[in-house]
């Protein structure tokens, strides 16, 4: 009996469970759908087990490409996309993506191989020293020493970066602890961060504080930006604005948060804002600034900046609070949190007839324009119909240049996430990988990747993913054979001397499609775009358009350098 026993335990026994076994479930326990990842020497162990996962892998053709992916899988989905890279190159590779997602404050976990521990700072082939260059541009980053610690660590890492101001979080992981055998895996805790307790709840006398503000102010604005994204808070938004009768100005990365087609929306503010946005940042007399990190894009001068203005300013960073701009009113707390306190609160909404009949009318003098009688194709007009076309429903995802700031100007949002874009780094490369993450954050929208021809060129290999997982993304180029907001800049700063900004010799984009199997067009006239996008905006097959547009076309109105954002030019006359 005592030898049936024993080799009946002999049969049952399982696999010795791997320090990569534990990495992948403990990502099944946090329910991650995709990773976006490269294999190589020291995450072999790992990509082992990702054999028979399943979690869906998408292969970039580079690194770079595969954290931007994750950037846009993460802003349309809300939940931390998910990144795997070897050790030296493969993690120095997504250095950018960090920095960019730690500027946008968008939510990552990546993950690199590191050479094995016994030669850790001996310069071990493929070895650097990815904790040292990454601890500035992350939320907080890991190198595993023991295989009981990576499901602790992972739990960890995705409450780090998805709670309180969202970030990239790193873990490093050895090859031989990804291939090494668990003893004993660390019983399943909760998360215990006692140094790190994001502030949800507004306080309730800042508030109140804020509440009399409003109701003595006979110009005040809010000033929404990403925060009100990221916090799920654009239906209270909305409700406070319409309780109040407050006008709301966006942030760039802001956009989508309130209705664009709402009668207290503005527009856009900053170096390339509208002029009524601008200025009601300029006269207003309280300024609620909501999620917003007050970026030198969107200040201008600061000497300049709401200079007759009590500023309030939520934000659930306390560190962003008071750091470029004085603050009388702070309120450290999670937009939504805010904002539903600030409903409740008792008060009338303040009478401010005029200030809103003055919005009105900076609205409809100085709208946005462009000269619609010259020949050439307009990118204006481009961006107008791709708006029309889609009912201004599109996920739209954009690099970063002049046809970035055109989409802002010109697409209106009117729903919140359908906006993706480089903000505070400027990343030109990150349009198409993008895209493509947002695809598959949503599989059933119509996503278009709007790029120039400058930063298509720095990722146009991920051009293999659309094809090979058939993913419908619209890419749009933008060509005017320009880095075109380099162009704009030498020619208004720096006498049209352009120096490097010209790109006389592309590549066929339409052929570069073909290549990878995928449609090509090219459209250089409005007449064509009509018929060619009606074709093909509503299909479900990836699509390239190359729009020749005219390439002496500048982003207006401006701010200069040193400028305040009541000194624009190129406003309507």
């Amino acid at each position: 009996m005592l030898q049936e026993a024993a080799l009946t335990e002999t049969k049952t026994e399982t696999h010795p469970v791997t320090g990569a076994d534990l990495l992948l479930r403990a990502l099944e326990k946090e329910t991650v759908e995709v990773i976006f990842g490269y294999p190589g020497g020291a995450v072999l162990p790992i990509y082992d087990k990702l054999y028979h996962s399943k979690i869906l892998h998408v292969l970039p053709r580079h690194e770079q490409g595969g954290i931007h992916a994750a950037e846009g899988y993460a802003r349309i989905s809300g939940k931390p996309g998910v990144v795997i890279a070897t050790s030296g190159p493969g993690a120095t590779n997504i250095v950018t993506g960090l920095a960019d997602a730690m500027m946008d404050s968008l939510p990552l976990i990546v993950f690199t191989g590191q050479v094995a521990t016994g030669v850790i700072g001996s310069d071990a082939f493929q070895e650097a020293d990815i904790l040292g260059i990454t601890t500035p541009i992350t939320k907080y980053n890991y190198q595993v020493r023991s295989i009981e610690d990576i499901p602790r660590i992972v739990k960890e890492a995705f409450y780090i970066a998805s709670t309180g101001r969202p970030g990239p979080v790193l873990i490093d992981i050895p090859k031989d602890i990804a291939a090494g055998v668990s003893v004993q895996p660390e019983a399943e805790k909760e998360v215990n961060l006692p140094g790190y307790q994001p502030t949800l709840k507004p306080n309730y006398l800042q508030v109140r504080k804020l509440t009399e503000a409003v109701s003595r102010s006979k110009k005040p604005v809010i000033l929404a930006g990403a925060g009100v994204l990221h916090g799920r808070a654009s239906k209270e938004l909305k409700e406070y604005a319409e309780q109040q009768q407050i006008p709301v100005i966006h942030t760039l990365l802001g956009l989508g948060g309130f209705p664009a087609n709402h009668p207290l929306f503005i527009g856009m503010a900053g170096m390339h804002g509208c002029y009524a946005a601008n200025m009601g940042l300029t006269e207003c007399d309280l300024l609620i600034n909501i999620g917003a990190r007050f970026d030198d894009r969107l200040t201008g001068n600061l000497q300049h900046f709401a200079p007759h203005a009590a500023v309030a300013h939520i934000d659930i960073d306390p560190a962003e609070i008071g750091k470029n701009v004085p603050t009388s009113i702070p309120i450290v707390a999670d937009a939504k949190e805010a904002l539903d306190q600030l409903i409740l609160q008792d008060g009338k909404p303040p009478a401010h007839k005029e200030w809103m009949e003055t919005i009105m009318r900076w609205q409809e003098e100085y709208p946005y324009f462009y000269d619609k009688e010259s020949a050439g194709l307009k990118p204006q007009k481009v961006m107008e119909m791709l708006h029309s076309k889609t009912d201004g429903n599109a996920i739209v995802v954009t690099d970063v240049g002049q046809h970035q700031m055109w989409a802002a100007q010109y697409y209106r949002f009117n729903n919140a996430d359908k906006w993706v874009t480089s903000g505070g780094l400027g990343t030109m490369g990150f349009g198409f990988p993008a895209s493509i993450g947002a695809q598959l954050a949503d599989p059933e929208a119509c996503v278009l990747a709007i790029c120039g021809d400058g930063g298509f060129q720095m990722s146009t290999q991920e051009l293999a993913i659309i094809q090979e997982m058939n993913l419908p993304v619209k890419i749009i180029i933008f060509n005017n054979m320009a880095l075109g907001m380099v162009r704009q800049w030498q020619e208004i700063f720096y006498e049209s001397r352009f120096s490097h900004s010209k790109i006389p010799v592309q590549p066929s984009f339409v052929k570069l499609a073909e290549a990878y199997g995928i449609k090509g067009y090219v459209i250089q006239s409005e007449a064509e775009a009509e018929e060619l996008l009606d074709e093909v905006l509503h299909n479900r097959e990836p699509v390239l358009i190359d729009f020749r547009v005219d390439p002496d076309e500048n982003v207006y109105p401006m701010i200069a350098p040193g400028k305040g954002l009541h000194e624009m030019v190129g406003v309507k006359p």
